[in-house]
């Protein structure tokens, strides 16, 4: 559906080929998180901890290990010192770091492919009907308006697009908010939005989960600006009214920033320095920004730790059978599985120069997870049923790259661990 809304976009109001609405399951292996697109060369590149380029893309096209080297050679790739310090946006480049933006990545590979078939181009300038693409569909009042095709079609069958929660994650956070802690849901998506994915997912009473809601949170930037910058807005029938000067008490909020969310959080807890835990799925807009900028503990909820076979989610309590057959028409392969042309997210394979052997090397995403998050799990499932005491191994301990993945290290790092510290 993503690939769809923007694709539509692209055919019917910036003239781009109709061919490009043509999706097979097949190509869908092109989508693999961790991806870099270097905006103007069109070619996406999966890079090494070190910035060398381990695998490329031109367009959808594999390049040869020649290529790379003749193109990249065996140094740092030119953008990837601006790349590791994880900034936000640049007009060289962009970071396919999230299941939601990843659709994307490929239809920007198939515009590199029929631009090329029509007319071989040095430069790629599409971004900016990317860009269009994207806020044609989320625009803040695209909700509301009905417009773009991603909206319409989710209100209209959210059946299809959405899972309900497991009921062991609805106990275990009814669990910790018994034991006195805060419950917080920040997220970007705007508040009409939020409250139909909530009410499918979690039910009509997903409120009394949590404490404080804030909705078009606007992430990373919600980490990293100031509360002039940023300010917190109330909220009425969706629409954002006039800017707070603090954060006074709980509820539901639009915006704002980490700095008055925590001056909330010490009055509530009475305690100069609460500690905060905060989950979330995208490296750059969660994992990287809370830790960096709040020094929060972060918890990188993973899917590519559901391991290398194609998994499909059990159906929850209240799912019918046929669901699955549903899901699985759906989505013939699940998002997490290893894809055939890029490999595994956390190691690949440097060839070696001349008569060298090749070396396994870490990823640039797998030296991020160790370096920025707590610990890393595959899915709040994975850890809804441990006391709420459980002892977790941090990714900080024996400085192990591999200590940090609950329930365990994905296979591709035990391959070069021989014995991993797990409790």
């Amino acid at each position: 559906l993503i690939y769809e809304s923007f694709a539509q976009y692209l055919v019917t109001e910036k003239g781009y080929d109709k061919d490009l609405l043509n999706l097979t399951s097949e190509s869908l292996d092109f989508c693999c998180k961790g991806l870099v697109f270097d905006l103007e060369d069109g070619n996406f590149l999966k890079l090494a901890e070190d910035g060398t380029v381990l695998r490329a893309s031109h367009g959808t096209k594999s390049m040869t290990s020649e290529e790379i080297l003749e193109t990249y050679g065996r140094r740092e790739w030119k953008h990837f010192s601006a790349v590791r310090g994880m900034l936000s946006r640049s007009a060289k480049y962009y970071l396919y770091d999230n299941y939601f933006d990843l659709p994307g990545a490929l239809l920007c590979a198939r515009v590199v492919d029929s631009l090329d078939q029509h007319d071989k181009q040095k430069k790629y300038d599409f971004w900016k009907d990317m860009v269009a693409a994207i806020q044609h569909n989320y625009k803040i009042s695209a909700f509301k308006e009905n417009c773009g095709t991603y909206f319409p079609e989710v209100k209209n069958d959210p059946e299809k697009y959405l899972q309900r929660c497991p009921e062991s994650v609805k106990r275990w956070l009814k669990q910790l908010k018994n034991a006195g802690k805060i419950l917080l849901l920040i997220t970007s998506s705007h508040s009409d939005y939020c409250r139909l994915l909530c009410e499918h997912i979690l039910g009509h009473d997903f409120e009394d989960f949590f404490d404080i809601v804030i909705t078009n949170a606007l992430k990373p930037g919600f980490f990293s600006h100031t509360p002039n910058q940023r300010p917190f807005r109330t909220l009425e029938n969706d629409e954002e009214q006039e800017a707070l000067l603090s954060l006074d008490k709980p509820g539901w909020y639009s915006q704002g920033n980490a700095i008055h969310l925590y001056e909330l959080l010490k009055k509530m807890t009475g305690k100069l320095d609460p500690k905060v835990v905060y989950f979330g799925d995208s490296m750059h807009s969660d994992i990287f920004p809370a830790r960096h900028y709040s020094n929060w503990e972060t918890v990188f909820i993973l899917e590519e730790l559901l391991g290398d076979k194609v998994m499909v989610p059990a159906e929850t309590e209240s799912e019918p059978l046929e669901k699955k057959g549903k899901y699985e028409r759906h989505l013939p392969k699940f998002p997490c599985s290893v894809s055939e042309q890029w490999g595994s997210f956390f190691m690949d394979s440097l060839p070696g120069l001349g008569n060298a052997e090749e070396t396994l090397v870490s990823t640039w995403s797998c030296k991020c997870i160790s370096t920025y998050s707590t610990i890393a799990i595959p899915s709040l499932e994975a850890i809804a049923d441990l006391p709420l005491d459980y002892q977790f191994t941090r990714f900080s301990s024996n400085n192990s790259a591999t200590a940090g993945y609950y329930p365990s290290p994905p296979r591709a790092l035990l391959s070069r661990e021989e014995s991993v510290p797990m409790k």
